[in-house]
């Protein structure tokens, strides 16, 4: 830790003017840095495959445990796998189930079941009971381990959910490795346990554990022979399912192809573009069929069929229509229209989160600024579908939640709130530098929006709005935190804050030389990544995407990349991958969903700066890095087009659906602007 301390002490920042637009900062470079990240990723755990995925291959003395998060409509799963101190299997299954609701029905109301058993314990070798220890684990959208046994016999298990039902599957297939045959003795298990349904919302629920192809059989040298294992959960009055675990794999698998195959991202760096992949997959895979519709939420274990201001509207749904995914889409479609069904005449909050698939509600903060959040994002969301009914349709919820900030206005200009996303974690307050932020964002993007819809009269007054909000914040927020010429969080703030990132990923660059270097600096940053609050070890991932966003869209390409690299490695290849996280020490480094969408509008918004302007017209400001030939971002569905945006040093390609939309040598200043309603 001493060495990151001097090494971000030696930081020289570029300290000239701030104009509009950012420019790129030049950052004095040295030896140091590259060689810290070069120690800090050397002991790398996992490994890229050559098929889009990671594994561990597993060491004779390995002791490591990680837990993953899958989720398919009607399932979350969350596996704890690896290796004890004997080098034996360690697998627990949590199995939570967001359409099946208990009572209390409330945040936390999912069906749930904890798993320790293995059904491969049953499996028998010449009559005798097997002991596996792992030999290697993959990862790509589902989890895969090889284990050797005490026997010749090797087993290849890979676990998943269902896309569509409420099914856990176990897939195996047993490899005799030895040279004389084996008698194998493979569990059947028909087994329906029913609950009380005493605590549960329209039970009782039957839990239903299946093997299917299980029996005896003689495995001859080299032959192998497969069975699967299937928990599913249901009403009682429900009927029962026949599972084909051959099928539900490649329905899996083709999902996870089809995310993987949208808004591909092409760098020279094939870590960032494989957790891109995969940061994809966890945004989108989190989605939950409920009687309120799709409806996109945190996982983690505790937050399913319910929406949050940030998670949902402010991070997530913006971030949807570059992927395109039709579930994500319909997802953000909802949560703003589940929040719009809150607005009332008398201005009063809407709530923070929509829970129990939409029952009932959660607002234990106060207004934590829910309104700037829903306005920000659900204009961003509007201007990226590129669709004027879309737009239309969201329209009275963005317009509510502005005339909302308006009433929460104080004689500074600012925007009072109770709290801000953290909840009362740290201190925000009442007035705190997110809420303000973001409702700037929402008054910018919603003139945008105006415009758009033909009503120059409500955007030039909208613009107008944010400016002011702009030059308050400024006059409000600014001060000189730790000897750094940056923002206090609130008033009465005397150390720094992961949250002064926010001006940045806004485009308010005013601070930005002193900001960047705060935010870099020993009193926030560490090999987790940003903290908190200066002096504190608590470390949130969406400040540190956050961060990562504003740095590149402010032009710190360079020195940025070498942090987010950094990031990026240890989050895919390092202890406990393959996704970020939401925090640490709170919820033990869950993989929440939202935080992965954040991770991808650090590419999307940051490293190509694409900023919307109106429906189906944005701007291009890509950061190419330093050493860097090129990268591209092909398949981009936003904006009402499908869209490639190739960038080769000064040189920016832009296609739609194949077709040249703007071939130019950029002067690395002035925004490209594309408009693909007449392209």
């Amino acid at each position: 830790m001493m060495m990151m301390r001097v090494l971000l002490w030696g930081l020289v920042f570029w300290a000239g003017p701030v104009t509009a637009q950012p420019r790129s900062l030049d950052i004095q470079r040295g030896p140091v840095v590259a060689q810290h990240v070069a120690m800090a990723v050397s002991g790398d755990r996992w490994k890229l495959s050559g098929d889009g995925g990671i594994y561990w291959e597993v060491g004779a003395v390995d002791v490591h445990t990680d837990h993953l998060e899958m989720a398919g409509k009607g399932i979350a799963a969350i596996i704890t796998y690896g290796t004890g101190a004997s080098g034996r299997l360690d697998l627990r299954q949590q199995l939570v189930f967001p359409g099946l609701r208990k009572i209390p029905n409330d945040t936390r109301g999912s069906y749930t079941l904890k798993l320790s058993d293995h059904i491969a314990d049953s499996i028998l070798v010449d009559d005798q009971p097997i002991v596996e220890k792992p030999v290697s684990f993959y990862i790509r959208g589902l989890l895969r381990g090889v284990s050797r046994t005490q026997t010749s016999l090797m087993i290849r298990r890979t676990i998943f959910p269902s896309v569509d039902k409420r099914a856990y599957l176990e897939s195996y297939i047993l490899t005799n490795s030895g040279p004389v045959k084996l008698r194998l003795h493979i569990p059947v298990i028909t087994n329906d346990s029913i609950t009380d349904g005493k605590n549960e919302i329209d039970g009782p629920f039957v839990v239903s554990r299946r093997t299917y192809d299980g029996g005896d059989a003689v495995l001859m040298p080299g032959s192998s022979v497969s069975f699967s294992y299937v928990i599913s959960v249901r009403r009682q009055r429900e009927d029962g399912y026949a599972f084909s675990a051959e099928y539900e794999l490649q329905r899996r698998v083709g999902m996870v192809n089809g995310i993987f195959g949208s808004l591909v991202l092409k760098t020279p760096n094939d870590t960032i573009d494989r957790l891109f992949a995969f940061a994809k997959l966890r945004a989108t895979e989190s989605i939950y069929d409920t009687k309120a519709g799709l409806m996109h939420s945190p996982g983690g274990g505790q937050y399913y069929a319910a929406i949050w201001a940030n998670d949902q509207a402010e991070y997530a749904s913006p971030f949807f229509p570059f992927l395109g995914n039709a579930s994500g889409v319909e997802a953000a479609r909802n949560t703003f229209r589940m929040f719009g069904s809150y607005m009332n005449p008398d201005y009063k909050p809407i709530p923070s989160s929509i829970v129990a698939e939409g029952d009932t509600v959660w607002q234990g903060a106060g207004d934590r600024g829910d309104q700037a959040m829903i306005a920000y994002g659900a204009s961003r969301f509007a201007l990226a579908s590129g669709d004027t009914i879309e737009a239309r349709r969201l329209w009275p919820l963005i317009d509510w939640c502005l005339a909302y900030l308006r009433r929460r206005e104080t004689k500074d200009g600012v925007i009072v709130s109770e709290s801000d996303e953290l909840e009362g974690r740290f201190p925000a307050g009442k007035i705190n530098l997110s809420t303000n932020v973001l409702a700037y964002g929402g008054f910018l993007y919603a003139s945008r929006l105006a415009a758009s819809l033909g009503d120059p009269q409500t955007a030039s007054r909208l613009a107008a709005e944010a400016a002011r909000l702009r030059e308050q914040i400024g006059q409000y927020f600014s001060a000189r935190v730790s000897g750094y010429d940056t923002y206090k969080y609130y008033d009465g703030n005397t150390v720094l804050r992961a949250w002064i990132c926010m001006p940045l990923v806004m485009g308010i660059f005013d601070k930005a030389p002193q900001t960047i270097k705060a935010l870099l600096s020993p009193e926030l940053w560490t090999k987790n990544g940003i903290l908190t609050a200066e002096g504190d070890s608590t470390f949130w991932d969406r400040a540190t995407l956050y961060a990562f966003r504003g740095l590149f869209y402010a032009g710190a390409t360079d020195i940025c990349n070498r942090y987010f690299s950094y990031y990026s490695r240890t989050r895919l290849v390092g202890e406990h991958v393959p996704y970020p996280v939401e925090a640490w020490p709170e919820g033990d480094q869950r993989q929440l969903s939202a935080e992965s969408a954040l991770y991808c509008r650090v590419m999307t918004e940051g490293l190509f700066g694409i900023e919307p302007l109106g429906l189906g017209k944005f701007s291009v400001m890509p950061r190419l890095p330093t050493g860097w030939a090129s990268m591209s971002l092909e398949h981009m569905q936003a904006f009402g087009g499908d869209w490639s945006i190739v960038v080769r040093r000064r040189h920016v390609l832009v296609t739609k659906s194949g077709q040249v939309v703007k071939d130019v040598m950029w002067d690395g200043i002035r925004p490209i602007v594309v408009d693909g309603r007449h392209s």
